[in-house]
């Protein structure tokens, strides 16, 4: 956990070739899609993709796999992106827990009994590969044989698609029931993922072992927001890459001399995404 006093240091940004750049997780073709009419059209990058080194001059995207897919889809040769490293004290990787809304509770529990290659269980099981708290109380644990990153990957893939397909789905750090279900009425359930490292995320992205889209938590001190970069700059075809790295960092000292970058410290919750 980072000490609160200490304060990140200023955004590693870069533009990279975008065939540098590999995910780690599926991209959610639910947010993926409409992302995809907005950015055709938008003149600016507002909230660059976070990326890591994976050591071998390629990097893996640890946050904005949905706009790493559109720009890609849109046949961008370069991308803005924060780079920060693993190894900093200022990136910490957790999960997100998914809340599942807006279904049916008998009919959830048959496809997860339908599952393949897995089992359900009632009761904990921190050995499982996932654990579902239902809004009744009931608490499963899914357990499959998972003997690598791929296996894993799998198992989670074919229990995200279920509700993906069926439900309404919403991420949350929260693990307590008291706290969510009363915040989502209509939620059934509460899917509890396991921990991750670094590592696992590197070799997800370098086997195409992908996790299901928002699964992976990266906390970034220090990220850059509301940038507004121009979108143009990254298109164009007659100008080489460290010309365009040169322009952005130009860009940068522009905005910090017009003392148009603040650094916020503290926790926020925003309301208008």
């Amino acid at each position: 956990m980072l000490d609160s006093k200490k304060s990140a240091p200023p955004p590693d940004l870069r533009i990279l070739p975008i065939d540098s750049i590999f995910p780690h997780e599926v991209h959610d073709t639910q947010r993926s899609e409409p992302l995809l009419k907005i950015l055709s059209e938008a003149e600016y990058l507002t909230n660059p993709p976070i990326v890591a080194p994976m050591g071998d001059g390629s990097f893996v995207v640890m946050d904005g796999a949905n706009r790493y897919h559109c720009f890609q889809e849109l046949g961008y040769p370069h991308l803005l992106a924060q780079v920060a490293d693993y190894k900093s004290k200022f990136v910490e990787l957790g999960v997100w827990n998914h809340i599942i809304g807006d279904w049916d509770m008998d009919n959830f529990i048959q496809c997860l009994h339908e599952l393949p290659d897995a089992t359900i269980k009632q009761g904990w099981d921190y050995r499982s590969v996932a654990q579902i708290m239902l809004n009744n109380g009931t608490v499963l644990s899914l357990d499959a044989p998972v003997e690598s990153i791929a296996d894993r990957s799998h198992t989670l893939r074919n229990l995200v698609q279920i509700y993906q397909r069926q439900a309404r789905s919403s991420r949350t750090a929260l693990s307590d029931p008291t706290l969510i279900w009363p915040l989502f009425p209509d939620a059934i359930g509460l899917v509890i993922f396991p921990e991750y490292k670094p590592a696992d995320i590197i070799a997800a992205a370098r086997e195409k072992a992908f996790l299901p889209p928002g699964v992976s938590r990266h906390i970034i001190h220090g990220r850059a927001l509301k940038l507004y970069y121009p979108l143009a700059k990254l298109t164009e075809s007659s100008v080489n890459l460290e010309t365009k790295n040169a322009e952005l960092q130009e860009w940068i000292r522009e905005k910090l001399a017009q003392r148009a970058v603040r650094y916020y410290a503290e926790s926020t919750y925003q309301f208008d995404e």
